[in-house]
């Protein structure tokens, strides 16, 4: 390991360039800090200026990608053609939980409960709602809840193609009310549960990347039989998906007494490349069972490989 150089991918073509460049910083600076040999590249400029800088014999890959190309298996593929280990999940388990349509069919079939919904088009909502409000709207493949909407009575879902700019399909869910948690697992091991309490509305990007708009309550102030199905759901998913290395599943649990049979845990998905930003979920939660940022990339690092 220690004659390797580590190249940190960040930035890349996504609608999530902006986190991943800070992601990739982070992570580059706490690998220089325990002694390796660190390049950043941006693949921004395509595939030939990546493949360019990156030398098979001796680099590994930290994958700092999210979203389009970077976490949905475009990457992973190409870095499997050159035989450079990269960490994070491989092709298929990152494709397949970048879907979310997919995903939740294949949670659906382990067992785990995803709430009622269907993959509509952009057409369908011409002819009204296809599901009663209250109900989400989601891109297939995008992350950091990135085009999430929730939609009420009387509410335009989507007037216009110009109100939609992720693709000709749309996922729709039935909006679930109560409390948003999360569950980092690393090696295939949960680490713990956080509560994600925002200032306004719900964990949307801006809340996720904008220091103040949300508490993250570790452990979450929750009973502890959800506490221990949330950490079972999150490696299940983990395991079902094919994932490696590091992943985050997001819950919902509705904890309202007028829920009942609809209340409990619902599982919304499963992301392969947890953000690394200063406030990211899965660093704080390792940080919370005593492993450092630090400590936790270059774990990372130290479990890449390719195909």
């Amino acid at each position: 390991m220690s004659a390797k150089r580590i190249v940190v991918l960040y930035g890349g073509f996504s609608t999530e360039r902006e986190v991943s460049l800070v992601s990739g910083q982070a992570c580059a600076d706490a690998l220089r800090s325990k002694g390796h040999d660190v390049a950043l590249v941006d693949p921004a400029d395509g595939v030939k200026t990546l493949v360019a800088a990156l030398d098979p014999d001796r680099d590994i890959v930290f994958n700092a990608l999210h979203g389009h190309l970077g976490e949905d298996g475009s990457v992973q593929g190409l870095l499997d053609l050159l035989r450079v280990p990269y960490t994070h999940s491989g092709l298929l388990a990152s494709a397949v939980a970048m879907n979310k349509a997919l995903s939740r069919d294949i949670f659906t079939r382990a067992g785990l409960r995803c709430a009622a919904g269907k993959l509509c088009t952009r057409d369908d909502f011409r002819d009204g709602h296809p599901l009663p409000p209250p109900y989400v709207i989601k891109p297939v493949a995008e992350g950091s809840s990135k085009g999430v909407r929730i939609v009420q009575a009387g509410d335009n879902a989507i007037a216009s193609d110009e109100d939609w700019h992720y693709g000709d399909h749309v996922l729709v869910e039935k909006f679930i009310e109560g409390r948003e948690l999360t569950v980092a697992v690393l090696d295939g091991k949960a680490l713990a549960v956080t509560e994600l309490r925002t200032s306004e509305g719900f964990y949307d990007y801006d809340s996720k990347y904008t220091a103040g708009r949300t508490q993250h309550l570790i452990p979450a102030p929750i009973p502890a039989e959800i506490t221990e199905q949330a950490l079972r759901w999150a490696e299940i998913a983990h395991t079902v998906l094919g994932c490696r290395s590091l992943s985050r599943s997001d819950f919902r649990y509705d904890d309202r007494p007028e829920a009942g049979s609809d209340g409990g845990l619902y599982i919304l998905e499963t992301n392969t490349q947890p953000g690394m930003t200063p406030l990211s979920l899965a660093p704080e939660q390792a940080a919370y069972v005593g492993i450092s940022f630090a400590d936790l990339v270059d774990g990372l690092v130290k479990t890449a490989r390719y195909g």
